[in-house]
């Protein structure tokens, strides 16, 4: 079962208590992404997820690590388009430890100069691996073909240009808009104490916002069509194409997730069938979700020899039209459905996936439904919102993206065809 503590600050303590596990694991949710930076500040989010592991007031950064590694733990942290997680996974007698050092980190991290100028470097360095490897570069660059308009579309990395600017300043003004007690959930899951819940109340319960708090403002982008060509000397073409999809509040969304396995989620999904099995064209394709809280996409991805990268497209666009035009079969709509139930159900077996999941949905939409009620939805979705999803869809010109070897030539005949 599924708790949840507000502190009178209005931080959000959420934890779920499974007393057949030894672990715990501990995430600080924060309501702060690259969607909600301001152009200039593009990648900043990222920047101050790395500079918490950089060193407090009482400890370095070398101290953090070895005081994890004593206890055989993990440490770690990401950044998505809406939210920033920190967070640990311990035995359970580490828990308070634990929540110490997460805690020292997120409210006593001093941001020395000589520490910003080191973690900059390591940040470049991502942003150079990032663009370095076509089959992640692709998806970044697609993402701006989408949405060139709007923050969502922007690198959660950064760029070069605004990663020099960052500085002890901006990135505190930046904590005070963003990093408030109502934008801040504490998720838990494992065997947890009433001791130790206590104790983060203490820690966090403190926690005052700042004048300068901003509230989340979404902004509905529009989505665009269009194409991103670059030219790289590659063995390999990459091909990435993305349709709208819905948000993830949206009635449909089981829905659409149960679509995105029909269409490329998994080995028996039409695009891998198709392209690999029947036709050999590619190692590599998958499709995948992208949900948000008020848009959402559809992406498919591929990789081939450069020439057969023609044929690919082809073939993508033929699975495309073949599904606009014939729908799903009712077993397509089981098997996925089956697919879903079991990625949900094999999930929860992972503490740190049940701390995932929990605080997201405490982030987001601030309830949690019960395991079954979850199946109950998936098990009631049904072939006529798939059929209408499909048509809403793909009746939109997708937003492209090429990286490979002579594409710009594949271009014009694109223009031409």
């Amino acid at each position: 079962m599924v708790n949840v503590y507000t502190c009178q600050n209005g931080l959000r303590i959420v934890y779920e208590h499974v007393p057949y596990v030894r672990s715990i694991s501990v995430g600080i949710w924060v309501g702060a992404g690259s969607r909600f930076e301001l152009p200039e500040e593009n990648g900043i989010t990222h920047f101050i997820e790395h500079m918490l592991f950089k060193g407090t007031a009482t400890r370095s950064a070398r101290q953090i690590a070895e005081e994890f590694d004593r206890i055989g733990g993990e440490l770690n942290a990401f950044t998505t388009k809406e939210n920033t997680c920190y967070y640990a996974k311990v035995l359970d007698h580490h828990g308070k430890l634990a929540i110490d050092i997460l805690a020292d980190m997120f409210f006593n991290s001093v941001f020395e100069k000589s520490e910003l100028e080191k973690e900059r470097q390591v940040v470049l360095e991502e942003i150079l691996m990032s663009e370095d490897a076509p089959d992640d570069d692709i998806h970044e660059r697609l993402w701006r073909v989408m949405y060139p308009n709007d923050s969502l579309g922007l690198p959660i990395l950064g760029t070069k240009e605004t990663l020099q600017t960052f500085n002890r300043e901006l990135i505190l003004t930046y904590m005070e808009k963003h990093y408030y007690p109502k934008n801040v959930v504490v998720s838990l899951a494992g065997n947890i104490s009433k001791e130790l819940l206590l104790h983060i109340e203490s820690l966090f319960g403190q926690f005052e916002p700042s004048e300068k708090a901003v509230p989340m403002q979404l902004t509905d982008p529009a989505f665009h069509s269009g194409r991103f060509i670059k030219e790289r000397d590659v063995e390999q073409s990459h091909l990435a194409m993305s349709y709208p999809g819905i948000s993830v509040k949206d009635s449909d969304y089981y829905s659409f997730i149960a679509l995105n396995n029909i269409i490329g989620g998994n080995m028996s999904s039409r695009l891998f069938q198709e392209v690999r099995e029947e036709k050999g064209l590619a190692y590599t394709i998958y499709s995948y979700p992208s949900c948000y809280m008020d848009v959402g996409a559809i992406t498919i991805y591929g990789s081939t020899n450069n020439q057969q990268l023609s044929l690919l497209h082809e073939t993508i666009l033929g699975a495309i039209e073949k599904i606009k035009t014939e729908g799903v079969t009712p077993k397509e709509l089981e098997n996925g459905k089956e697919q879903l139930k079991a990625s949900f159900l094999l999930n929860m077996e992972s503490m740190t996936n049940r701390m995932t999941r929990n605080g997201k949905n405490e982030l987001i939409f601030g309830r949690h439904l019960p395991v079954d009620e979850i199946l109950q939805k998936i098990d009631g979705i049904s072939l006529d919102p798939v059929q209408k999803l499909i048509g809403k869809i793909f009746s939109v010109e997708p937003a492209v993206a090429i990286i490979g070897q002579d594409v710009q030539n594949y271009q014009r005949k694109m223009v031409n065809a």
